[in-house]
């Protein structure tokens, strides 16, 4: 049997199986020639294979490996996808799974090198080409294995796998984060005009990287990161929810709680973890509160100082290293010392709405079919009390469901009910003068306190 990488002949004028269902179906067939090569595989058997050979080969020029956006290099290179095929085709067919299993008297459903080398009769004179392009998949983190080890069982990268497969993202989350599912765009966000043009620098970094470090031999620095520093609730999430679907890329919170743990040397693994699993695709990591991590270095007291700032120069080296965008809020701008705002490529800061954006924000996140009472001033709204974005969309629901209560339209005793009680999760007791002009709105019987 000749190397299955060999340059296949033009694709014939049968119709080709839609999708990827055909790779899938030819690693079976060959696992099947495999387990008959004592024998001597039937000829009923060698047809479907080299009829399997043919449509894969009008497949791969617009298939769906497509949807990896492989470098040029790797589409190009006929073993690559012949390899990325075998190690994804168990995760799709199950019972491939099976055949590998039984090809290599194994518990393991994943396929080796070695087996991989074996099914696709690469001769030896090709086993380096081979081996160089199973090393490129390593590192553009398309498969993984354990060891370097010719027998070590190779496993697709989850996320590559969602994608070829169109999963759903939501399928895959690296280790020590969670996808932040929300999904807004340019016109949900509501902030000044500067801060809007330095979020879209910011894409600039992603969307242009190619042309800049590749085409124009600019300085690769990894990212980029970008720090957004503000008050809770102006939007600093909804910030980032923007960017990745602006891009088309998953979101994800990375849950520093989850990773940093007492033990010596534990943190620096948790965190070696995630940026292994993130290295590369197209992910945006968000850090929240990283000024507990940043804060101004004093002087070390005890061991475990040394031993916090040892974890914190890990943390900034892997992310200045990393491939992929890393969002770093904080609400403390202040405590973070300025040796690391100078590493981030963007600080973009998100400042309280003023009378106009409030004005915006009310009447973007009032619930739109939601009746109004004829009374509702939104404009006297936003100037009477200075909230912040997350504070309105909290008091702009809580006021709908007032007036659904009373089976009533959202007017200005709603509203100002509603602003009394965001006040008050702040402060015990709010005093009426910080409502203004809208304390004269507020119900007269109960309920106040």
């Amino acid at each position: 049997m000749t190397a299955a990488f060999d340059k296949p002949v033009e694709h014939a004028a049968d119709q080709p199986a839609p999708g990827l269902l055909i790779e899938w179906q030819r690693i079976e067939l060959l696992c099947l020639c495999f387990m008959q090569a004592r024998e001597g595989p039937d000829k009923a058997l060698l047809e479907q294979l080299r009829q399997a050979q043919h449509q894969v080969a009008g497949l791969r020029s617009h298939g769906g490996w497509q949807r990896l956006k492989l470098p040029e290099a790797v589409l190009a290179d006929g073993i690559s996808l012949e390899l990325l095929a075998c190690v994804f085709a168990p995760k799709a067919v199950p019972r491939i799974g099976w055949m590998y299993q039984d090809l290599q008297q194994s518990q393991q459903p994943a396929p080796s090198e070695a087996l991989i080398l074996a099914l696709l009769a690469v001769a030896d004179e090709q086993l380096d080409q081979a081996r160089l392009a199973m090393r490129h998949l390593e590192q553009l983190g398309l498969i993984h294995r354990t060891e370097p080890d010719p027998f070590c069982p190779l496993q697709p990268d989850p996320l590559a796998l969602s994608r070829l497969m169109q999963w759903s993202d939501d399928d895959w989350a690296p280790p020590g984060a969670y996808p932040v599912r929300q999904r807004a765009d340019w016109e949900d966000l509501v902030l000044p005009p500067a801060q809007k043009q330095m979020l879209r620098e910011t894409l600039y970094w992603i969307e242009h990287r190619c042309q800049v470090i590749d085409h124009w031999g600019g300085r690769s620095c990894g990212g980029p990161v970008a720090l957004f520093a503000g008050p809770s609730g102006t939007g600093k999430t909804l910030a980032a929810s923007v960017m990745a679907r602006v891009l088309g890329w998953p979101l994800y919170r990375v849950d520093l709680a989850a990773l940093v743990s007492k033990y010596v040397g534990e943190t620096e693994k948790n965190l070696g973890r995630l940026f292994d699993a993130t290295h590369g695709r197209e992910v945006i990591l968000q850090f929240d509160e990283v000024d507990a991590l940043m804060g101004k270095r004093g002087e070390l007291r005890e061991a475990k100082d040394r031993y916090a700032n040892m974890e914190v120069s890990y943390l900034l080296a892997r992310i200045e290293d990393h491939d992929g965008p890393c969002l770093l809020t904080t609400n403390l701008r202040s405590q973070i010392d300025k040796a690391f705002l100078r590493r981030f490529q963007m600080v973009v800061e998100f400042p309280k709405p003023d009378a106009r954006l409030r004005q915006e924000l009310w009447q973007r996140l009032l619930p739109p079919r939601a009746p109004r009472a004829d009374d509702l001033d939104l404009e006297q709204v936003a100037r009477a009390v200075n909230l912040t974005g997350g504070q309105i969309r909290n008091a702009a629901l809580h006021a709908a469901y007032l007036a659904a209560a009373s089976s009533g339209a959202i007017g200005m005793a709603e509203v100002a009910l509603a602003i009394l009680r965001e006040l008050a999760k702040e402060q015990a007791k709010v005093n009426m003068t910080q409502l203004t002009e809208l304390a004269a709105y507020l119900p007269t019987e109960g309920g106040l306190q």
